[in-house]
């Protein structure tokens, strides 16, 4: 019997357009970033837009007001995100950001067309939010171990090269008509959100959504599908069973959405640890200045360095080249030099850069200015092949499996609230203090330095589960969470469940909702064991994810002894 379709595909093909159609949600995150910078401070659209005419303040506010919308659609997610599944999520999300854009160019000559932008900017940030907060979390559910990890590294970096896109479609749009100077770029974006919308109607929805809600046969069908088993076969029934016990062991069985309280537990799991780490990457990679750069770099040309608007948007196109080219070193250094290492070197790379620019303005000398683009161009590369991916990487690693996505959402938040934050004081700082936002922001990526080589353990080449013992070795044994990892070897599945079972992290009336599913096959095989004689012979058993090739299952799974 041939595997399951969906969109006529099955196996390889169909695991591909699931990463494509959720790449494409990443590469519109990213141009939506770089399309106001070419046109913000155009001729053509401050006539249009009198209010952004020479206002600082309204310039960054009609450009961070997208980032509400974000944070917006990233808290629906974590309200409801659970309850209405990753497909319809996406789904929706892409339909309201096509809405945004409409709104946004419609708008007519002597009808309030600066009020119409603005809400059109907030709808399109709602929908963007939603996707952001989803699309990570439905691709690592649908996604293989082996290269899981490298698909939602490759989902962050493709976000340089939607900025670069949308820059040079900027560049080219400048020597149009002044409606073709705006409009057309902002319009661009439709394509992007048709070629989400379409194919996730036919898509299929993640597996462990469906078993956390218990619709087992529609999981089986996505399961044979995604893998190209034949759906009543061993496989699909092998793979269905991973999940469910990876559900009861997280007490995530049969609860459609996990409540908050989760979020703020300590003890040998540490809940509350592991979500400050995630989102300290997000906000720290807000605050470290990317945005500043992205969303500005031709008005830092412009004000800062003194060229004029057409060369400033041309270096900001070579300098967005740059930057996607550095975004595709993460793919390679990802697993061999480490998480840790990553963020160490970027962080250094990025204070370095903006100390080479704001050393190079403070002359007040238009030559010795030209230095500061070294700096700009120089920062952009270390965040590109660093900062740029790792944020949307580590939550949803460090995280575990009980609170990943609402600690993903979580995380997302934090990114909103700084990212908005950041570009709307930028032109303002650059306004007042001129090369001091520079000294600021090296000084801020100075902080960091200290927080991530305490706090931050080592993920690189570790299972979920790995990482699950890592902080509760830390806690059991009252140690540093970075040195645990270092002291932790890689484990086999076998040393994973003497671990675990050390660290205490496998209880068998707490793992779930009233034991698991193998439990019960066994109470159902022998009704009259008592409950006092299964301990002797049932074992815990961790399934190790390196081992189970469909990537699903990730929890603890329990087995009666050989």
């Amino acid at each position: 019997m041939a595997p399951p379709t969906f969109l006529g595909l099955s196996g390889r093909p169909l695991s591909l357009a699931v990463s494509t159609v959720a790449t494409t949600g990443f590469l519109l995150f990213g141009y939506d970033q770089g399309v106001m910078s070419g046109i913000i401070t155009a001729p053509a659209f401050n006539n249009f837009f009198t209010p952004t005419k020479d206002n600082s303040t309204m310039q960054g506010l009609i450009t961070a007001i997208y980032e509400i919308g974000c944070l917006i659609g990233a808290m629906f997610v974590l309200w409801t995100g659970d309850l209405l599944g990753r497909r319809r999520n996406i789904l929706v999300g892409a339909f309201i950001m096509a809405l945004g854009v409409i709104i946004q160019v419609t708008c007519q000559a002597g009808a309030n067309p600066f009020a119409q932008l603005f809400v059109g900017r907030v709808v399109m940030g709602i929908g963007n939010g939603m996707n952001t907060s989803t699309i990570p979390t439905y691709q690592a559910e649908c996604s293989k171990t082996s290269n899981r990890g490298l698909l939602i590294c490759i989902e962050g970096s493709v976000i340089a090269f939607g900025t670069l896109i949308a820059y040079w479609i900027d560049y080219g749009a400048s020597y149009g008509p002044d409606d073709l100077v705006w409009r057309f770029p902002i319009a661009f974006q439709l394509l992007f959100a048709i070629f989400i919308c379409v194919p996730m109607f036919y898509l299929p929805e993640s597996p462990r959504w469906l078993l956390s809600h218990g619709r087992t046969q529609e999981a089986d069908k996505v399961i044979a599908a995604l893998r190209g088993y034949e759906i009543d076969g061993p496989e699909t029934i092998q793979e269905r069973n991973l999940i469910v016990d990876s559900l009861r062991a997280s007490g995530g069985f049969g609860q459609k959405s996990t409540p908050f309280k989760a979020l703020f537990t300590g003890g040998k799991t540490q809940h509350f640890r592991r979500l400050l780490l995630g989102s300290s990457s997000q906000f720290m990679q807000q605050v470290g200045g990317c945005n500043a750069v992205i969303y500005y770099f031709p008005i830092l040309f412009q004000d800062s360095i003194g060229e004029s608007h057409n060369m400033s948007m041309l270096l900001g196109g070579i300098n967005m080249i740059v930057y996607s080219i550095f975004a595709t070193v993460s793919w390679f250094a990802i697993e061999r030099v480490g998480r840790r290492r990553l963020f160490l070197i970027g962080t250094v790379g990025q204070m370095l850069s903006m100390v080479i620019v704001f050393a190079c303005l403070i002359p007040d000398d238009p030559m010795k200015a030209r230095g500061a683009a070294v700096g700009l161009f120089t920062y952009i590369a270390f965040f590109g092949a660093t900062w740029l991916p790792l944020p949307w990487l580590y939550p949803a690693e460090v995280n575990p499996i009980r609170t990943r996505g609402k600690a993903n959402a979580v995380s997302t938040c934090s990114n909103w609230m700084f990212n908005f934050l950041i570009v709307m004081v930028t032109p303002i700082m650059i306004d007042k203090i001129g090369w001091g936002t520079y000294l600021f922001f090296a000084v801020m990526n100075g902080c960091f330095l200290p927080i991530i080589y305490f706090f931050y353990p080592e993920t690189a080449n570790r299972s979920l589960e790995e990482i699950d013992i890592i902080f509760a070795k830390g806690f059991v044994e009252k140690m540093s969470y970075v040195r645990a990892a270092k002291e932790l070897p890689h484990l086999t599945s076998e040393e994973i469940e003497t671990y675990a079972n050390r660290y205490g992290l496998v209880d068998r009336d707490s793992n779930g909702e009233g034991g698991n599913r193998h439990d019960e096959e066994k109470s159902r095989d022998h009704p009259n064991q008592s409950d006092s004689d299964s301990p002797a012979h049932v074992e815990i058993d961790v399934i190790d994810e390196h081992g189970v090739e469909s990537g699903f299952g990730d929890g603890i799974n329990s087995k009666e002894a050989r």
